[in-house]
């Protein structure tokens, strides 16, 4: 299932994009899951993960998906003003997109930044957040993995071929992948970037970069982390420099009941399509 083309409008008026899929047997009120990607990532990085949960293949509890792109990234609206490439602004964007939907409450899933807009909207709002899986992503993090990205992000391309790309995503991530077959790279490319009249690009504004370069102190994740109240996984590559096991600790420490599922010979992040993680998300989702 390929899935619907969904927009909407954001409070200062750009249109973002988002991806919808249905399990066949998903009746009227059959919960939402709302996936956010990672900083310079996009909704296809959630085909997998979502084409397999609204799939007939699907044994667990029957969902709708909405993948969405983050304003900046895939086919949402670049923003003029690259100051608004903020975390508080992302949550922002994801109120406006569960009342276009008429969604009171929601299913989460959120890589890295995804997870990080996840727990600010608990934070404001804890009973919009009925569930949350944090894809490789806490409350803290870990200074050697924000360098390593912030080192990256809006660095590379554009490639003149899809192969170049594979190899030039490769040399950025490879880190974090180890091991791959050509196979995986030449796919994570076309999920994450898109042709343009220059070439082969990454599929998001360079503005990101100078947003990240720019920002003052993060704010608190640690009320919103503590506000998650429904079930609640954390996926953590074992390789990742970003949520370390010691973080991952004092997670638990303040949520005893959330479940843990740690991805061998991964970084940060996990794709979600690796067997563990299904398991984890199928039994996450068993628990809503």
């Amino acid at each position: 299932m390929t899935g619907e083309n969904y927009t909407f409008e954001t409070p200062d008026g750009l249109t973002l994009h988002a991806t919808v899929r249905r399990h066949p047997a998903a009746g009227v009120n059959a919960p939402s899951i709302i996936c956010l990607p990672g900083l310079t990532r996009n909704e296809r990085d959630f085909e997998g993960l979502a084409g397999w949960l609204t799939s007939r293949a699907f044994t667990g509890p029957a969902c709708e998906v909405v993948a969405l792109s983050l304003r900046g990234r895939g086919a949402s609206d670049r923003d003029p003003d690259y100051s608004h490439y903020h975390p508080s602004i992302y949550a922002a964007d994801v109120k406006a997109l569960m009342e276009a939907r008429g969604l009171t409450d929601a299913l989460f899933i959120g890589t890295s930044l995804g997870g990080i807009v996840t727990m600010l909207i608990a934070a404001n709002n804890p009973d919009a957040v009925s569930g949350a899986v944090l894809n490789d992503i806490g409350p803290q993090l870990a200074p050697e993995g924000l360098a390593r990205i912030a080192g990256y992000v809006g660095g590379s391309g554009p490639w003149d071929s899809w192969a170049e790309a594979a190899q030039g995503i490769k040399a950025i991530n490879g880190v974090a992948f180890p091991k791959r077959h050509d196979s995986f790279w030449q796919i994570f490319a076309r999920r994450v970037c898109t042709m343009t009249d220059r070439g082969i690009e990454l599929d998001y504004d360079t503005g990101i970069a100078k947003a990240l370069a720019e920002a003052g102190p993060a704010p608190s994740l640690e009320p919103g982390f503590a506000a998650l109240a429904g079930p609640l996984l954390c996926v953590r590559g074992a390789l990742s420099d970003l949520l370390t096991r010691e973080i991952v600790s004092t997670m638990k420490d303040v949520q005893p009941q959330m479940d843990v599922c740690e991805i061998a010979n991964t970084g940060h992040a996990p794709t979600l399509e690796e067997p563990a993680a299904r398991r984890a998300i199928q039994k996450w989702l068993e628990r809503v």
